[in-house]
């Protein structure tokens, strides 16, 4: 089978995508697949592609490749909004329509966001993860939010507040964050109205529309679903502040997996993730993020549908506490996908 893993992108966490997509790549190919990782935005030169699938490149020389790419992204968008050129960069459709699937390594906006889903499926092009709906209506806090809490899913209250517009009422302690972003990119919480006009512009640095939230003082935790089955319930202790993009890619957390929690507690949990799954319509795979306060109230905070696979991500942690090994993992997305 040959399997394109789609790599990079433009948003906030493409360097992440790249370190997930090696791994990917690495585990695909150990389960005897010709796989092989392209940047759905850079592409590769047309003399690479009648090869791609059976090149067994290095693939640690092409993570860092792609990573030394980061910096141009900015400058190549601008380039391409002046030329009128779309998105995808050379040869990637071409690349994709020939694999029997794409393995989606993506994160972030344009990637995880279903508009690449949707452009997929009206070509014909099999990819794993979930379906441009679900993708898209997880990937904005908002939808999350407007679809989840009249379906009885606990979360936070909220609201959203758009560029040049004013937040009438600001319960502080608050968080203030992304609606579309990923990895706690652009997060802060606020105490009070200085920090919380430097939480909103540090929000608006990334996108027009944020979240305002009340803050929930609680144990962090995040439950994978595969296949509509949640794994066991992952704790996340980071060793100071809040589980954000510092803390979850350089190591400075504790992970538990399975959790230290009563039975009754943990099986909650899992039973909301799956809900709240079927919810916003996901099928495959998705991970999702809660609280626990002391009361052990449980508030949902958000899906995941292209969860991280690196070293450090939480979804082969869960899944090997169910005795599934990394490879098992990335087998299982391509047989249910």
């Amino acid at each position: 089978m040959n399997i394109v893993v789609l790599a990079g992108g433009t948003s906030t966490e493409r360097d992440i995508s790249i370190l997930t997509s090696t791994k990917v790549c690495e585990s695909l190919r150990r389960n005897g697949y010709n796989a092989n990782i392209v940047d759905v935005f850079f592409g590769i030169d047309s003399e690479n592609v009648d090869n791609f699938f059976n090149n067994d490149n290095d693939l640690e020389k092409l993570c860092k490749y792609l990573k030394n790419q980061t910096p141009d992204v900015e400058k190549e968008l601008e380039a391409r909004k002046a030329l009128g050129k779309g998105f995808f960069g050379d040869n990637v459709l071409e690349l994709c329509q020939k694999a029997d699937i794409v393995f989606m390594g993506l994160h972030g906006s344009n990637g995880e966001d279903g508009k690449i889903q949707a452009a997929f499926e009206l070509m014909g092009i099999k990819y794993t993860g979930t379906d441009y709906i679900s993708s898209a209506i997880s990937m904005s806090k908002e939808l999350t939010k407007k679809v989840l809490v009249p379906d009885g899913i606990p979360m936070p209250k909220g609201v959203a507040l758009k560029r040049g517009h004013k937040i009438e009422y600001v319960p502080y302690p608050c968080v203030v964050k992304p609606c579309c972003g990923g990895s706690s990119v652009g997060v802060s919480i606020a105490n009070n109205e200085e920090e919380f006009r430097a939480a909103v512009e540090e929000a608006f640095r990334y996108e027009d529309n944020i979240l305002v939230e009340e803050y929930v003082k609680g144990r962090e935790f995040s439950v994978a679903v595969l296949d509509g089955e949640a794994l066991p319930v992952i704790e996340i202790e980071p060793l100071e502040g809040f589980y954000d993009y510092k803390n979850k890619y350089n190591g400075a957390t504790k992970e538990t997996c399975p959790a230290n929690l009563p039975a009754d507690v943990a099986q909650k949990m899992q039973r909301w993730a799956v809900k709240a799954c079927q919810a916003v319509g996901i099928e495959t795979c998705g991970r999702v993020d809660m609280l626990l306060n002391e009361d052990e109230d449980i508030f949902c905070l958000e899906i995941n549908t292209l969860p991280g696979m690196t070293e450090t991500s939480l979804i082969p942690q869960e899944a090997a506490a169910v005795g599934m090994s990394y490879d098992q993992l990335t087998q299982k997305i391509v047989e249910i996908s």
